[in-house]
């Protein structure tokens, strides 16, 4: 046979051996997603996959397609876009579930022939669960590659208002704090809905991940004190304007929401001049703060313990 009709079928051979490799390794790690939206845990009923296509999400352009592209589910998906897609619903689980993420797990149930691209898969994956719920990846043990993920605002957030069994909406409340920030630290109803616009919540219908965002927005945030809902003052017909609530306040700061800002923008936070001088500002009042309340504890645990001190030894009347 001559030496070019050799080459010709010996690559021809190549290509159908790697479509074969691809349509196994898509095959498998389907699999095991379907494994995990099955679990018994409802964490992933509602859930499109085509709305946590790979990708960054640190723009306005991807962020509104991560969050609003559910409703038209593409004809083909690269391999390795599968694979992120499915760890996310993996990282999800881990997260429902409170258990450590490892890397080992990861390679054997989910990423499987795409080991190689373990970094990336991974790097992509969080930049949806940071961008899209709110979930920062956390290497706790960098020896064994253990992760976790922790909630952007720090103390319950999930115990008042995600139900355990509910996919957080962290990274929408932290989109809506941006915008109020950004606007002076008070936004009327048209900003916020100009941003909510934008990630595919509409008044009046239901998203996939966030519910109906009208109701989420005016009074599941406003009743959890994440959000303060008023009337603008003299607004004929009545207008509504949104300010920070208590307990936004804290559990999250200023710079915390202006780096995520920054992230969906693509950009760092010193690029937003005005707003980064008025976080560091923040950041200094707060640290102010804890250090009077610091001082104000141990002055009355010091009062306590003279008090103590002097009763002890105190003579015993007869």
């Amino acid at each position: 046979m001559p030496r070019g009709r050799k080459s010709k079928l010996r690559a021809r051979e190549n290509r159908r051996q790697a479509q074969e490799d691809d349509l196994v390794g898509t095959q498998a790690t389907v699999g095991v997603g379907e494994e995990f939206r099955s679990a018994s845990s409802p964490l992933f009923k509602g859930i499109s996959e085509s709305s946590l296509i790979a990708g960054s999400c640190c723009n306005p352009q991807v962020l509104q397609r991560a969050t609003a592209v559910s409703h038209t589910e593409p004809t083909y998906r690269d391999p390795l876009d599968e694979t992120v897609v499915l760890s996310v619903y993996y990282l999800l689980y881990k997260y429902q579930m409170k258990e450590p993420i490892t890397k080992a797990d990861m390679l054997r149930n989910v990423i499987q022939v795409y080991r190689n691209h373990f970094h990336e898969i991974l790097k992509r994956a969080s930049a949806h669960m940071e961008m899209v719920f709110g979930l920062d990846l956390k290497e706790v043990d960098p020896y064994r590659h253990i992760y976790v993920l922790v909630n952007k605002l720090e103390i319950s957030y999930d115990a008042i208002l995600d139900d355990v069994r509910e996919v957080p909406k962290t990274g929408l409340v932290m989109a809506i704090l941006g915008v109020i920030f950004m606007n002076g630290n008070c936004a009327t109803e048209e900003q916020v809905w100009q941003m909510l616009n934008v990630m595919g919540l509409y008044a009046g219908r239901k998203h996939f991940i966030f519910g109906e965002p009208r109701k989420l927005i005016t009074k599941d945030l406003v009743e959890a004190n994440y959000l303060e809902c008023r009337q603008v003052p003299n607004s004929d017909p009545p207008r509504y304007e949104f300010l920070w609530g208590p307990r936004a306040h804290a559990e999250t700061s200023k710079m915390k929401v202006l780096e995520f800002m920054a992230k969906i923008h693509d950009t760092v936070p010193t690029a937003f001049a005005s707003w980064y001088e008025e976080a560091v500002k923040d950041e200094v009042e707060r640290a102010r703060a804890r250090a009077t309340a610091k001082a104000r504890t141990a002055a009355m645990a010091s009062a306590r313990s003279r008090a103590m001190a002097t009763n002890s030894s105190c003579p015993n009347k007869v």
